[in-house]
């Protein structure tokens, strides 16, 4: 390793946030939404410190149902640290959907965000997300599953059970 060179981390940091639609997805409410997908998913693709998200075959996880809620939709992803997600977050076309999100989604009273630390290379599933997201929920803030307000140190990352 050269001195310039970062050792790998053991630890990534997975990020689930929901939202519920106030259109279908076809809807012309929500095309300015679902034309900004591809773009966005490209530019989270490729910012430093991306490592993965959920996808389906469309190249998004609009399909993946969550919660057992069909107007839910999930996107799931893990990043090596809380930095390069926020940097992603905060710029670009994903700042400007973000700032126009009342436009597209109701406005849940609950949480919709949680971060989590996993071992490197694991990939979370949407049922650990949604247990991540109702612990949050429940419990507040922990080590579990906190927030980009409350956020914890990695410890001892572990994938769910089954998960």
């Amino acid at each position: 390793m050269t001195d310039t060179e970062q050792p790998a981390s053991v630890h990534e940091l997975a990020q689930v946030n929901i939202a519920r639609l106030k259109s279908p997805l076809d809807s012309p409410q929500l095309k300015d939404f679902v034309d900004a997908l591809d773009p966005v998913n490209a530019m989270a693709d490729a910012s430093d410190g991306f490592v993965w998200r959920l996808q389906e075959s469309s190249g998004n996880a609009t399909d993946v149902p969550v919660l057992g809620d069909e107007w839910l939709i999930v996107n799931l992803s893990t990043w090596r640290d809380a930095d390069a997600l926020t940097s992603f977050m905060y710029r670009g076309r994903h700042r400007e959907l973000l700032s126009r999100r009342r436009e597209f989604f109701e406005r849940l009273k609950e949480a919709v965000t949680a971060l989590w630390w996993v071992p490197a290379g694991h990939r979370p599933t949407v049922a650990e997300a949604e247990e991540r997201l109702l612990h949050l929920r429940s419990h507040g803030p922990t080590e579990h599953a906190f927030t980009l307000q409350r956020p914890f140190p990695p410890g001892k990352a572990r994938p769910e059970a089954g998960g």
